[in-house]
């Protein structure tokens, strides 16, 4: 029977916690602005001392308040959201987008996966409308194949349903395709609109998978277009160190 009145302020905690957060988020309270205090706070929830000093201990924790004893509680600044940072102005060598590389392997390979599972018929259209928009740019040699490159692997993430895929490669941006980071033509082995093209194949059988919703060939079909990225920017970084 203990538990009961235990459970009961547990309860009455989390609903003072609820109000408190809700009416700091309508503007109630301004940043640096003290609180009530606690006997007011105890007459306007009809609580007792010990929920409103637990509630204001937890908004604590949360970083929504800071009590200075003898004082008052006082409202803070939101805090940011901690967020995963890749500092992409720090990708500068081979060595660097090799690295990218072997997250993106991981990344990516289960990206295609869930896509082939999860893609709706209009995300479909729009990795067609990408490719086909990829291959004109090879064949015009316009120089503009980079944007329909990170287009293609933003949609194979947004056709996961899972927003965090796509928003770590956006946070990547132009660092998640190699030949914007390294020489091109090294890469190429000076032959870009042959390797273009072959990084189109790759593209179209990623794609090809995902119109099967086959999951075990999306996966296969990315891990070897990101692996065949990965081996051809290792040699050309062993063709740079052979010239140096």
């Amino acid at each position: 029977m203990a538990s009961v009145p235990a459970r009961r302020s547990r309860n009455l905690t989390q609903n003072v916690v609820a109000a408190l957060s809700e009416r700091i988020r309508h503007g109630e309270f301004h940043v640096g602005e003290k609180l009530p205090t606690e006997s007011a706070l105890m007459e306007s929830f009809g609580v007792s001392r010990t929920v409103i000093r637990e509630a204001i201990s937890r908004l604590q924790a949360a970083g929504l308040v800071e009590t200075r004893h003898g004082i008052g509680t006082f409202l803070l600044e939101p805090r940011n959201e901690q967020q995963l940072r890749i500092r992409t102005e720090n990708i500068l060598t081979m060595l660097d987008v090799l690295a990218i590389l072997e997250l993106r392997i991981s990344l990516e390979t289960e990206a295609a996966g869930l896509a082939a599972l999860r893609r709706t018929d209009a995300q479909l259209q729009q990795l067609r409308v990408i490719l086909d928009e990829f291959a004109e740019h090879v064949r015009k040699k316009t120089g503009n194949a980079v944007v329909s490159d990170i287009a293609f692997h933003l949609m194979v993430a947004t056709a996961t349903g899972n927003r965090y895929f796509h928003d770590i490669l956006k946070q990547l941006g132009k660092a998640i395709i190699p030949r914007t980071r390294v020489d091109s033509a090294a890469l190429a082995e000076n032959d870009r609109t042959g390797y273009l093209g072959r990084v189109h194949v790759e593209h179209e059988d990623i794609y090809n998978a995902i119109v099967r919703k086959d999951p075990d060939a999306a996966r296969a079909a990315m891990r070897t277009h990101l692996t065949n990225s990965r081996e051809r920017l290792r040699r050309a970084q062993e063709a740079a160190a052979q010239d140096a």
